[in-house]
């Protein structure tokens, strides 16, 4: 079935005991995950909102989920430093291993199209690469300015991209470990003078399926940062130079963020946006500047994820639900009995 970007419909809610932080669908489509405000992972079967399992194991918040290629294996990573490798479908899971990887918060997690590596980021401004098999370090990258935002392998596993505070975009060639490129996504870094702090960032990066373009997702027109005065970004560049293509934008969506963007098999950017303004679901085609349609969500999200279907979005959010969305019509209502 093709998706219905314009028959976006909430189509399931599952709670938990905390505001939630971020999600992963696992690859085989059976099960959605939730970090949430508690140190806890909460894991749910998609046919069944009441079969939840609750991981334990991190001592701070966990901002970033990454889920194996054959859906066994999870690994989390936290504000504690560490990552957690767990068994994902395990009826009463416990830590296969941790590993402590970086130096302050790892923001985020990306596995590689192989499926045997993990890269991860964090605020130590290094970028790492570790065998999923047994969490051995692979490779260490550095040259980042600013905390390290966001992590993507490129679809041939040749290249690794991340994403800093700074809107610096590193290309990491994984054969040589050396960065041969930088892109400066600069619209997404802004630095206040009078409340002395840089703001915004690289949220969200990805590589569309043709493997021509790049987006970096987060905020521009931070003119106050601490009060929350800004509004969401995603912009798309050339693969081979570059080059800013298009700038996807979501006028009148204030004190909002785009935390993270992918592209839909279909070549549909989909970016998830929250703050002041809600939460809201945008999809831009290649040549649109702002999104059609854009679907809002019941409250503020956080994060987002596709559902190997292709019809369905998991978004986190702070009033402690995860909901799943549909690109799909709606079923009819049930014929009321005379």
């Amino acid at each position: 079935m093709k998706p219905d970007f314009k028959a976006a419909h909430v189509s399931a809610e599952f709670a938990h005991d905390a505001p939630l932080i971020t999600g992963r669908f696992d690859p085989t489509g059976k099960f959605v995950f939730a970090a949430g405000e508690d140190r806890t992972i909460a894991r749910w079967e998609l046919a069944d909102a009441k079969k939840k399992t609750v991981f334990t194991g991190h001592d701070s918040w966990v901002f970033a989920l990454a889920v194996s290629k054959d859906g066994q294996t999870l690994v989390s990573a936290g504000g504690d430093d560490t990552l957690i490798w767990w068994p994902a479908a395990a009826e009463k899971p416990a830590p296969q291993r941790k590993v402590t990887a970086h130096k302050g918060w790892i923001r985020a997690l990306a596995i590689s199209p192989d499926g045997k590596l993990l890269a991860s980021g964090g605020n130590d401004r290094l970028v790492k690469l570790w065998n999923l098999a047994d969490g051995k370090l692979a490779q260490e990258f550095s040259g980042h300015e600013l905390d390290v935002y966001s992590v993507a392998f490129h679809p041939d596993g040749k290249f690794l991209l991340s994403g800093d505070l700074m809107g610096k975009v590193q290309q990491w060639d994984l054969a040589t470990g050396k960065s041969i490129r930088v892109l400066d996504a600069k619209e997404l870094h802004s630095y206040n003078g009078g409340q002395h702090v840089h703001f915004g960032g690289v949220r969200g990066l990805a590589v569309s399926p043709d493997k021509k373009h790049l987006v970096c997702g987060g905020l521009h027109k931070a003119s106050n940062p601490l009060g929350n005065v800004h509004e969401p970004i995603v912009q798309r560049y050339d693969w081979e130079t570059h080059k800013l293509l298009k700038t996807h934008l979501a006028d009148g969506l204030t004190n909002s963020t785009v935390w993270n963007c992918l592209f839909h098999p279909d070549g549909t950017l989909i970016a998830g946006c929250g703050g002041g303004s809600g939460g809201h679901l945008l999809f831009w085609g290649k040549d649109d500047e702002k999104p059609a349609p854009a679907f809002k969500l019941p409250d503020m999200a956080r994060e987002l994820d596709l559902h190997p279907d292709g019809l369905q979005i998991a978004s986190v959010h702070h009033s402690r639900k995860l909901r799943v969305t549909k690109l799909a019509p709606k079923p009819p209502e049930p014929a009321k009995k005379a």
